[in-house]
């Protein structure tokens, strides 16, 4: 077992952390940078590893990368790497502010492995977080032990893992290899012979789903694959110049600062910019697939809208769905093998961070503007959440939109603690 100490420690390194990172690089402080560490349970950067099919792309301009909007000058920008890279006359050529999405996890990692004085420790998985308290049960710090035994004492904890997989309650009691979630998509699919000729059916109406519907036509090209959606039909993400004002970093202060059942309200109203919809020209290209499966002949794929499962179980070696029609009410069965789960993440904080709360004694957690979690004055260590509280910062706290201006209030915040901190030791 080793032991490590670390003034921060910042859990994922996924674009938030990689973010963050980056801004504490760049912020003049090499104090803090040297004594800052990255965990990543991968051995590589990857991002949205299981839906990286070749041809989907980042519905977020490149201009909203981990460094412009903060500081457009900065070497770790998407630009740069694509000189880097050598690519830069072609992407222009292309003529578009969305690229694909492989070529994002590619220049994220290029940022990873471009970082100077932060370190990132790969293969590493966090078992258990506790908070370290002094005489007085103030907070002074945190240790993280890994999967390997290894023990991390820092003082301050950035959580950027992301949130956990939901699984809707109907298909809790469906054997594990008989579901699969679209975070684990390609995984799985690797591991089933690509001639199966199986019955797939896709569970939901947004992107991931539409694109693992799409996907199977690659990677299991002899399934039948049918979608059930449960509104009317896949639907059009809102993509107007003035809802996309939503996702600037300075609407951010203003959904802060708006009472608590306006920013439920907003909220709600702003769903189709992001959870509930999937980018038009990708559903324009699976209709035009659906319809010419219909004209040509062979029809092996299906929508079926307006239709909810209502029970899941397995009877002689099949799944059965019961499915719902919501006009008429009839329920009838579905039989199939294999059921792809397009059912977004639980809407509660992540697991770890519940664990974490749970056992520094808060009855509920609140967040600070600046993204810190609310420990009480007497706390001299901190942890920061990322990427989880669109319910204070809005529905743009989950993406990349945001991600340049939030690292920089954070390293702004770490920094200010930092010197209070010090000159009140002095």
């Amino acid at each position: 077992m080793a032991e490590t100490h670390v003034g921060l420690l910042a859990i994922g390194a996924g674009p938030a952390n990689l973010a963050l990172a980056v801004a504490i690089e760049e912020s003049g402080s090499a104090e803090l940078a040297e004594h800052t560490l990255l965990l990543e349970q991968s051995p590589e950067v990857k991002w949205q590893r299981d839906l990286l099919m070749p041809w989907a792309r980042s519905q977020v301009s490149f201009l909203k990368d981990l460094v412009t909007l903060r500081n457009p000058r900065s070497k770790f920008s998407f630009l740069n790497f694509l000189h880097d890279q050598n690519r830069l006359d072609e992407f222009i050529n292309l003529g578009t502010f969305h690229p694909f999405r492989w070529e994002v996890s590619d220049y994220l990692q290029w940022v990873a492995t471009s970082l100077e004085q932060v370190r990132i420790r790969y293969d590493s998985r966090v078992a258990s977080i506790e908070p370290v308290r002094r005489s007085g049960g103030a907070i002074e710090g945190w240790t993280a032990t890994l999967t390997d035994g290894d023990v991390i004492h820092c003082r301050d904890l950035v959580v950027g893992g992301g949130r956990d997989p939901y699984l809707p309650k109907v298909f809790a009691d469906l054997p594990p290899d008989r579901i699969v979630h679209s975070a684990h998509y390609q995984r799985r699919i690797r591991q089933l012979p690509a001639d199966a000729p199986l019955r797939a059916v896709v569970v939901g109406g947004a992107q991931s789903a539409a694109e693992m519907f799409m996907a199977l036509h690659d990677n299991l090209p002899n399934s039948t694959r049918t979608m059930v959606v449960r509104s009317v039909g896949p639907q059009n993400y809102q993509t107007s110049k003035f809802v996309n004002e939503l996702f600037y970093p300075s609407f951010v202060d203003r959904f802060y600062d708006s009472p608590p059942e306006v920013r439920r309200q907003l909220l709600d109203e702003m769903r189709l910019t992001n959870y509930a919809g999937a980018a038009p020209p990708f559903l324009d290209n699976m209709y035009s697939m659906l319809y010419q499966q219909r004209g040509i002949g062979g029809q092996r794929s299906q929508v079926r809208t307006l239709t909810e499962v209502v029970g899941a179980r397995v009877a002689d070696d099949e799944v059965v769905l019961d499915l719902r029609d919501r006009t008429s009410g009839k329920v009838e069965p579905l039989h199939c093998d294999l059921v792809l789960l397009g059912t977004g993440f639980d809407q509660r904080m992540p697991a770890m961070v519940r664990d974490l709360v749970d056992q520094v004694g808060l009855s509920e957690i609140s967040v600070s503007r600046c993204y810190r979690v609310d420990l009480g004055d007497s706390a001299w260590g901190a942890v920061y959440l990322q990427g989880v509280n669109e319910a204070t910062h809005g529905i743009a706290d989950s993406l990349i939109s945001v991600l340049a201006h939030r690292s920089r209030d954070i390293v702004a915040d770490l920094l200010a603690r930092r010197g209070v901190r010090e000159s009140e030791a002095v």
